[in-house]
């Protein structure tokens, strides 16, 4: 599955990057996410637990920061285990000037491969869930941000 978009925050493009590359920070806006391991400044492991339909699991996510240029973009790669679902994932976010003076607008992407259970109760009703979870995400991100002005 391919995700993508664009969101326009009120902050400058440093402030953003710094907030989303920062695991314990970013990570208090995923849906589901009880807890962030930092390993290393490029390396996470978070415990979530996410529901799809009458599916829920909880799912062991490795990740990490494969490429950066702060404070322009980033990459990062998942993989993940749940007993009895994977889930692998690329994301990419890059940070533009927004239309107005002093905000970002974070154009990203994400291509999500799922298996297992939770991929077997469909694909419509996982891509669903996933949208949910992504814009829940990102009404954090920039709520937070926005906060801490």
């Amino acid at each position: 599955m391919e995700f993508s978009g664009a969101v326009d925050i009120p902050a400058a493009r440093e402030r953003v990057f710094a907030f989303v590359t920062n695991p314990d920070k970013v990570g208090q806006c995923g849906p589901g996410v009880e807890s962030i391991e930092i390993l290393d400044p490029t390396h996470f492991r978070a415990k979530a637990k996410v529901g799809v339909g009458f599916i829920t699991a909880r799912f062991v996510v490795d990740l990490e920061i494969t490429e950066q240029q702060a404070p322009d973009m980033a990459v990062i790669t998942a993989r993940g285990q749940a007993p009895g679902s994977a889930v692998d994932a690329v994301g990419r976010m890059d940070l533009v000037e927004g239309a107005e003076p002093g905000t970002t607008t974070m154009r990203w992407a994400a291509e999500v491969s799922i298996s297992g259970m939770i991929a077997s109760v469909g694909a419509r009703l996982v891509e669903g869930t996933a949208n949910k979870m992504i814009g829940q995400t990102f009404d954090c991100i920039r709520a937070k941000i926005v906060a801490d002005s």
